[in-house]
């Protein structure tokens, strides 16, 4: 099981902005900052992003929601903090009946999905 994410972003005042504005509906906030940046909540701090050069192709990584209302608020939040819209939020039934999802570009193009795999 992953303890952490951490992700070499080519802006760091962008990126910081976009995490920010998209996981705070998640109830996380930048807990630690340093040579990186930690984001998480009360339990943990999980996802890190770091100055450096981006993967060479784009990377695809989902937070998990509690519910389908958290996906469309992350989604229209990372929006807001400067993201562009890969997919709006959407059943995707071909995963499973209840895949919830929706998928942003973060600034460095990387795919961030936001999903709920629980029953409305």
């Amino acid at each position: 099981m992953l303890d952490h994410v951490e992700v070499e972003v080519s802006d760091i005042g962008a990126s910081r902005l976009f995490y920010a504005s998209a996981l705070e509906p998640l109830g996380y906030a930048l807990k630690v900052e340093g040579k990186s940046l930690g984001f998480g909540d009360a339990r943990a701090k999980d996802f890190w992003i770091k100055p450096g050069v981006p993967a060479n192709r784009p990377l695809h990584y989902a937070f998990n929601c509690s519910s389908r209302r958290q996906v469309e608020l992350s989604h229209a939040a990372a929006i807001r903090g400067g993201g562009r819209t890969d997919r709006a939020p959407a059943l995707l039934p071909h995963i499973h009946p209840h895949y919830y999802a929706g998928f942003v570009f973060d600034p460095d193009g990387n795919s961030v999905e936001f999903v709920c795999h629980s029953q409305e």
